[in-house]
């Protein structure tokens, strides 16, 4: 007698988008943005360390070939060298993966182009848990090592939207910028509420008198769908874009969370020196005495695997973020 095995359930690093099913995307916005803003700003050029096909700089490349500069591997000297040609009144964009940034060429980033306040644009790919691949490739802490460097201002965009407007207002900014790209099929989310990116200000997309959650980065597209789940038991929830985590808009913020409800931080990112310890360090400095429960990523190196089992394992999916929040109202 012949017995068939079952099949055995596997989950693969290689399922790396976490738009949902069906979801609205907009292709490779961050590239095609920096490419239309080059067409009006002559300044405006590209740099990658090897990356441009994986940071969405080849879209940028392919519209402005002389004016985008292929590095290598060598993080240090993409830094380096964007540094000198801001000296020289450019206006750099230099991408690689966000931990290659953030672990491998700190020290050039700090000295060579944050110290001197230079117009250096940095655009990280695969930060927090974006990428199934791994602690090699997950930037999970890129946020707690930057926020302390002086002159830097950090982005984390939710959506193509967010992204979109954002490059321009990036350019425009006299001192360094690091922002926390999404690339390939990104989610189209923001345009279905009354919002304009604007660098340096949170934005309250919507109200609720039960819960407030305070996002950023696609966390806020997951605070928008649990904001409607939520909504099938009763509980009314506002959620606080901040996509500018430093220089942080603690005025609107603070507003939120000086209030009766139940406050939450969501990011993509562990819990340790990001958006949570932000917004409970604003607090704490304005003397107000609220408890703010975090939902972020766990003090960890984590697990490879697809993004949507990594995402339910810890406590970023929309579901999670649900019973979360059920959880706490009802303790």
């Amino acid at each position: 007698m012949t017995t068939t095995k079952p099949k055995r359930l596997t989950t693969s690093a290689m399922i790396a988008s976490f738009a949902d099913p069906g979801q609205r995307t907009t292709s490779a916005p961050f590239g095609h943005a920096l490419a239309a803003l080059a067409e009006s700003d002559q300044r405006v050029v590209g740099l990658t360390a090897d990356l441009g096909k994986y940071t969405d700089m080849h879209v940028f490349a392919a519209a402005h070939p002389d004016r985008f500069f292929q590095m290598g591997m060598a993080e240090q000297l993409l830094f380096g060298a964007a540094a000198g040609m801001a000296e020289v009144g450019l206006v750099p964009f230099a991408s690689t993966y966000s931990v290659f940034a953030a672990r491998r060429a700190y020290d050039f980033l700090c000295l060579d182009i944050a110290e001197p306040g230079l117009n250096v644009n940095i655009v990280g790919g695969l930060p927090g848990l974006t990428t199934g691949y791994g602690p090699s490739h997950q930037a999970t802490e890129d946020i707690a090592i930057f926020r302390g460097m002086p002159n830097l201002t950090i982005v984390d965009p939710c959506d193509s939207v967010d992204i979109e407007q954002a490059v321009p207002q990036l350019a425009a900014s006299d001192g360094p910028t690091y922002l926390r790209l999404l690339r390939g099929k990104v989610p189209t989310v923001l345009d279905e509420y009354d919002y304009t990116f604007r660098l340096g200000e949170a934005a309250v997309l919507r109200g609720g008198r039960d819960v407030v959650l305070i996002s950023s980065g696609l966390m806020t597209m997951r605070a928008l769908q649990a904001a409607e789940e939520l909504a099938a038991h009763n509980v009314d929830a506002a959620v606080v874009h901040t996509p500018t985590i430093k220089p942080f808009d603690a005025k609107t913020v603070l507003a939120e969370v000086d209030t009766d409800r139940l406050a939450v931080t969501l990011e993509n990112h562990t819990v340790v020196g990001g958006l949570f310890e932000t917004v409970a360090s604003a607090a704490v400095r304005a003397g107000l005495s609220r408890r703010v429960v975090p939902i972020g990523l766990p003090d960890e190196f984590l697990a490879a695997g697809a993004l949507p089992t990594l995402h339910d394992r810890y406590g970023l999916s929309r579901d999670k973020v649900v019973q979360t929040v059920l959880a706490e109202l009802s303790s």
